[in-house]
């Protein structure tokens, strides 16, 4: 492994972010691994990646090539997950919430946050009440409005009638996920413009009394209520409390997983075709739907540029949920940060996602996919008649020479950068590294910052994950929100902030 490089800037000074390994883990404490600048190749065009630590109320923008923080905002919440920065400088940044009646789970959310580069607050918009809740993950589009994950509430009652297993069923009821496109109003305001419910194409086989009874396997572009969710004891203790340590999930006996019955946690948007990609974790598969529908439309099944209404476009990743294959045919497993590679990138109009939980008899690993679907001349996604959406395979992967040496189980993601490379934000050890198409790892680096933000119920954040984040984003140099911006490294550095109970 290459030695970091020395700083742009000049001789380093004692503080800043990138120091020495021992030094790192003095005053991380419970630091297993050196923490900072890792790999770095000499005379790359100076880039830099933001991130926030999932425990933290602080954004981070480190210069790519010395590890240095050139910036940071400030907020009074923990993340969501997803932080974005926009082309004028601001950051939009999701927030956790303290105060949730109803939803309480892994990224719940409720307010979105834009932060202007000197860290005021332009807009606080909060979109959490007894019947919905943001949670996880944005997407921007062109006319400045926001698309957003919320769940929305239903009781026992309303899962019976949607022919959804009683013995499944969560005394809190179930929590399907809508979309909601938000034109901000003012500083705190918000229109609600378009909307998109899973819930009304929903489909099973189990009661024949429900209206919406049919064969799944007969109907790709609808969602099996049933084929998901686990029954509630499948979610073991031992997962809830490592996601409960971290503060992903809260205190008390409010959370059940098995009310999540989707757990979207990523969405993103293609203006060429006015689609939307996302992310339900629960399904291990990812789903494409029409954006250009109105809200009545996104109800049915007609209507749209697509002409299927709200109905799924494309699924990928796991056909055992509607009805085609078995077990050894899936892809996918819990699956993070969908999205597609951006026009003018190697590979663009293809997706990239994070595969979670791999299993495998080598055991259990994470890997990084890039695949094509397939579709027809004018656009349109192809399925055979009683066969699955393909492709059978990825066109690249990436997976750790030793694949266990590479497993994030929850949280991570990916991104396609300009030259072909791949930056891959390993979530739960605060790990960024960039791959090339070989799966060379040419920069690499480790949050040496934890957080100390109390989780939504007033406790500290503790565990086995205390540097984890959501998701770390690269920009070049030349990107239109860094111009006229004086980004050298802050003297002095931002204090390490080590993980809670640790030595710092």
């Amino acid at each position: 492994m290459r030695r970091p490089p020395p700083s742009r800037f000049g001789p380093r000074r004692p503080g800043l972010v990138l120091i020495t390994a021992c030094a790192l883990l003095a005053a991380c404490g419970t630091s297993d691994v050196p923490r900072g600048l890792l790999v770095s190749p000499p005379g790359e065009a100076p880039g830099y990646v933001y991130y926030t630590p999932l425990i933290s109320s602080t954004t981070y923008m480190i210069e790519a090539g010395s590890g240095d923080v050139v910036h940071t905002w400030e907020s009074e919440y923990a993340p969501t997950g997803s932080v974005y920065l926009l082309d004028n400088g601001n950051l939009l940044r999701g927030g956790k919430i303290p105060e949730v009646e109803v939803f309480r789970g892994g990224g719940q959310g409720g307010r979105l946050q834009e932060f202007t580069w000197d860290g005021e607050i332009v807009w606080d918009f909060r979109f959490a009440t007894e019947e919905h809740l943001l949670h996880h993950d944005t997407a921007l589009l062109p006319n400045g409005n926001i698309l957003a994950i919320a769940w929305e509430a239903k009781s026992r009652e309303e899962a019976r009638q949607m022919g959804y297993r009683e013995e499944m069923t969560p005394e809190r009821g179930l929590w399907p996920d809508m979309i909601v496109e938000i034109e901000p109003q003012g500083s705190t305001g918000g229109r609600v413009v378009w909307e998109w419910h899973a819930w009304d194409h929903m489909i099973q086989d189990y009661d024949d009394s429900a209206g919406n009874f049919a064969d799944p396997a007969a109907h790709p572009e609808l969602v099996d209520v049933n084929a998901g969710r686990r029954v509630p004891g499948d979610v073991t203790q031992d997962d809830i409390a490592r996601y409960r340590e971290l503060g992903y999930v809260p205190e008390g006996d409010g959370h059940n997983p098995s009310s999540d019955l989707m757990h979207t946690n990523a969405i993103a948007y293609n203006a060429d075709l006015d689609q939307i990609v996302l992310s339900p974790r629960v399904f291990s598969e990812i789903w494409v739907i029409d954006h250009s529908t109105t809200t009545a439309e996104a109800r049915g099944s007609t209507g749209g540029r697509w002409g299927r209404g709200g109905d799924l476009l494309y699924r990928w990743g796991n056909p055992q949920v509607y009805g085609q294959g078995t077990e050894a045919d899936q892809i996918l497993f819990g699956q993070h940060d969908i999205r597609w590679v951006p026009e003018g990138m190697p590979g663009a109009g293809n997706f990239t996602v994070f595969n979670n939980d791999n299993v495998r008899p080598g055991g259990t690993f994470s890997s990084v996919y890039e695949f094509v679907a397939p579709t027809d001349a004018s656009g349109r996604y192809v399925i055979e008649d009683g066969e699955a959406f393909g492709p059978k395979e990825t066109n690249w992967t990436y997976t750790a020479p030793d694949p266990p040496n590479f497993y994030g189980s929850f949280i991570s993601g990916a991104h396609r950068l300009a030259g072909g490379n791949t930056l891959i934000t390993s979530g739960p050890q605060g790990r960024f590294f960039e791959v090339t198409t070989d799966g060379e790892i040419v920069w690499e680096f480790w949050s040496p910052t934890s957080g100390d933000v109390a989780t939504p119920q007033g406790g500290a954040a503790i565990g086995a994950n205390p540097y984890a984040v959501f998701r770390a984003t690269y920009i070049a140099g030349d990107h239109p929100a860094l111009r006229g911006r004086n980004l050298v490294p802050l003297d002095p550095q931002p204090r390490l902030i080590p993980p809670p109970g640790g030595d710092g």
